[in-house]
């Protein structure tokens, strides 16, 4: 997929996942917390953040954001539709990420904007590929017996397990094979206050994985 813009491309974004191996997952009803969960993360040293679009406000936080960040990519994730899609890009997102399969793909595609797409069985997993995503997000992961049994049909399937990951799970999925994990209730919870420290876990855990 070609970039536009400030749009990554996909093999950027697999090659900062691959380097990262953590992706934080913002979500709030407070957009002033939001943003200042966004600031933490991006001070912390976490580089890859998801604002999910069910926040309040959540283009406006994508606006902000990226005008914030230091050198962080800032993605939007709970895209899903067409509409979804261009509200993200046009607020700034470098990536997508979607709960499942739809025509927000295909959107994707059109626009050259990588995207994390959701799927759980293998069907999915196939359906994913063909739509040409960047990776697979295994949503909800179950645990790493899940990711286990898909990689191996789907041995050279980029796979990002996201669902209640904490830094144990995380350990876990990684050494199972997982290219990166997305985390967020976990290390985003309570927004910026603490998260100085509960970053530092994830980001101890990405770096000895």
């Amino acid at each position: 997929m070609a970039a536009t813009g400030g749009i990554l491309r996909g093999d950027e974004l697999l090659s900062e996942l691959r380097t990262r191996r953590l992706l934080a997952i913002v979500r709030d009803s407070d957009p002033e917390r939001a943003l200042a969960t966004v600031r933490a993360l991006d001070q912390a040293g976490v580089r890859l953040i998801e604002v999910s679009l069910t926040g309040t406000d959540a283009p406006a936080v994508l606006e902000k954001a990226r005008r914030v960040l230091g050198d962080g990519r800032l993605g939007a994730g709970t895209v899903c539709s067409v509409e979804d899609v261009r509200r993200a890009v046009g607020a700034g997102a470098e990536f997508v990420v979607t709960p499942g399969l739809s025509r927000a793909l295909d959107e994707c595609y059109r626009l050259g904007v990588p995207v994390l797409a959701g799927a759980q069985t293998p069907t999915e997993v196939i359906a994913a590929r063909a739509a040409g995503v960047t990776a697979v997000k295994v949503f909800p992961a179950s645990g790493p017996a899940q990711l286990r049994a898909l990689r191996g049909p789907f041995p050279d399937v980029p796979f990002i397990p996201v669902g209640g990951v904490d830094v144990a799970a995380m350990r876990e999925y990684l050494a199972a094979g997982a290219l990166a994990v997305g985390v967020g209730g976990p290390l985003t919870d309570g927004g910026a206050e603490g998260l100085e420290a509960r970053a530092a876990e994830f980001l101890a855990a990405a770096e000895a994985a």
